[in-house]
C-alpha cells in the first residue's frame, strides 16, 4: 500500500484540537481515550509522556456540543494509560499508576477509579477496597476497548517483569457489573501468556467473535526491528496481529499460531477493535505501514469475521512521516457516525512535533455513516 495515490497536504491541523502542547516543553501527547456520556456530551482523556512529564498523570477533557469545542476539567496524579468508560451511571477509568519512563524501573500497579459528577472528581486510591488491583508492579495496558458482555466487564493488560520489552506476558481481567470495580476481590485475573519468538504482544482488545467466543487480539510487533523513526523503523509490509482465545472459567488463555496468526493492516501499532451491534460489523482505525510511511497513514478498517480485514476508507494522510503522525486512535459509536480522538503530530508555530511519534495535539474526529463503507467493500 503506497501513500502517493491518496496523500493529502493540510493547511491546518485536521479535526478538532483538545490540547496542544509544544515540542520544546518535552511533555508529548499520549494515551487518547473517549466517552460518549449522552447526545451532546462527551469526555476524552490524554497523558504525557517524556523528559518534560511525570509519567504518571492523565488529564480530562469535556465537550458539551457532540465534540465541537472542549474544556479541560481535571488533571488525576497517578493515572497513565488508561481507558475511560462508563458502567451503570458511573463513570470509570482503568490503567496503572504510572510507567516505566525508560529510566529501567518497572512499569506501575493496576488501579481503577470512578467518577458521580461527569468526571469533574475522581475517587482516591488508596488500598485494596478503593481501586488498587494489584499489590505488585511491572503492569501495562493502553486506552484499548472495555468489553461488557453477559454481564460482565473485560479489559486487556501486559506483564512485564523486566524493564526491557522483551519478556511481556498477554492477560485479561474481569468483573461483574453489578460487583464493587474499586474492590480487587470484585476482579478475575486469568493467566498470562507470551508470544511468539522474536514478537512482542501489547495493548490487547476483548472481543467477541462470530461463535460468541471472547478472544484478546493483539498489537503484534517485531522485537528485531528498532520501531523508531528513519529508515530502520519503517517497514515493507504489515506487521500481523494476534489471536488469544478466552476460555469460559474466565482465568484460562489460550494461543495457536498455527491458526490465530492474522493479516491485520496497522497489526504493528496500537489500534482498537469494537463490534458494532447495529451492523455486527467489526471496525478499526489503524496505521497502515509500508515502507513509506510510519504512522501518517490513518485508516478505518472492517471485517465481518475478525479474521479477514480490509480498508474501507482512508482517514488523513500526510506525505512526511517524519513529524506528521495521526496515531493511538481510541473511538466510539455514536449512532450513525464514529468518534476518535487521536495523539497528532503536526505543524505549529514553535517549529513543530518533535518527531511524528512525539505528538504536540490531542484532536477529535468524526467519520459520518460509517457502515456505509463496510457495506461497500465487504463482500
Amino acid at each position: 500500500m503506497k501513500n502517493q495515490s491518496y496523500s493529502i497536504i493540510f493547511d491546518k491541523v485536521p479535526g478538532t484540537i483538545i490540547h496542544h502542547v509544544p515540542a520544546q516543553t518535552k511533555n508529548f501527547v499520549g494515551c487518547p481515550s473517549i466517552l460518549k456520556i449522552d447526545k451532546d456530551r462527551y469526555l476524552a482523556s490524554h497523558s504525557y509522556f517524556g523528559k518534560g512529564s511525570t509519567y504518571s498523570e492523565t488529564f480530562i477533557y469535556e465537550s458539551n456540543d457532540r465534540g465541537e469545542t472542549w474544556d479541560y476539567i481535571k488533571n488525576i496524579k497517578n493515572q497513565i494509560w488508561s481507558k475511560i468508560f462508563n458502567i451503570n451511571g458511573v463513570i470509570y477509568i482503568l490503567g496503572t499508576d504510572h510507567c516505566d519512563n525508560n529510566l529501567g524501573r518497572l512499569n506501575g500497579k493496576i488501579v481503577v477509579r470512578k467518577s458521580t459528577d461527569s468526571g469533574k472528581t475522581w475517587s482516591d486510591v488508596e488500598d485494596e477496597t478503593t481501586g488498587l488491583l494489584t499489590d505488585g508492579e511491572g503492569y501495562h495496558t493502553a486506552p484499548t476497548s472495555v468489553l461488557v458482555h453477559n454481564n460482565r466487564i473485560w479489559k486487556a493488560f501486559e506483564y512485564a517483569p523486566e524493564p526491557d520489552r522483551k519478556s511481556w506476558e498477554s492477560f485479561v481481567i474481569s468483573a461483574s457489573t453489578g460487583a464493587d470495580l474499586l474492590r480487587r476481590d470484585s476482579w478475575v485475573f486469568s493467566n498470562s501468556i507470551k508470544s511468539w519468538e522474536n514478537y512482542q504482544w501489547i495493548e490487547g482488545n476483548v472481543v467477541v467473535n462470530p461463535n460468541k467466543e471472547l478472544v484478546n487480539i493483539l498489537r503484534t510487533n517485531l522485537r528485531t526491528r528498532s520501531g523508531g523513526i528513519g529508515k530502520e523503523g519503517f517497514i515493507e509490509e504489515d506487521e500481523p496481529a494476534s489471536l488469544v482465545h478466552v476460555n469460559e472459567d474466565r482465568k484460562t488463555l489460550k494461543h495457536d499460531e498455527t491458526k490465530d496468526r492474522i493479516t491485520f493492516p496497522g497489526g504493528g501499532a496500537k489500534f482498537v477493535v469494537k463490534k458494532d451491534p447495529k451492523s455486527e460489523y467489526y471496525f478499526s482505525i489503524v496505521n497502515p505501514q509500508d515502507s513509506n510511511s510510519y504512522r501518517n497513514n490513518l485508516a478505518l478498517s472492517a471485517s465481518k469475521d475478525l479474521l479477514e480485514w480490509k480498508i474501507i476508507k482512508h482517514l488523513l494522510n500526510h506525505q512526511d512521516p517524519y513529524k506528521h503522525a495521526f496515531q493511538y486512535i481510541d473511538f466510539e459509536f455514536d449512532d450513525e457516525d464514529i468518534i476518535f480522538v487521536s495523539r497528532t503530530a503536526f505543524d505549529d508555530n514553535t517549529g513543530g512535533a518533535d518527531n511524528a511519534h512525539n505528538a504536540n495535539y490531542f484532536t477529535f474526529h468524526r467519520i459520518n455513516n460509517f457502515v456505509k463503507y463496510a457495506k461497500e467493500n465487504l463482500v
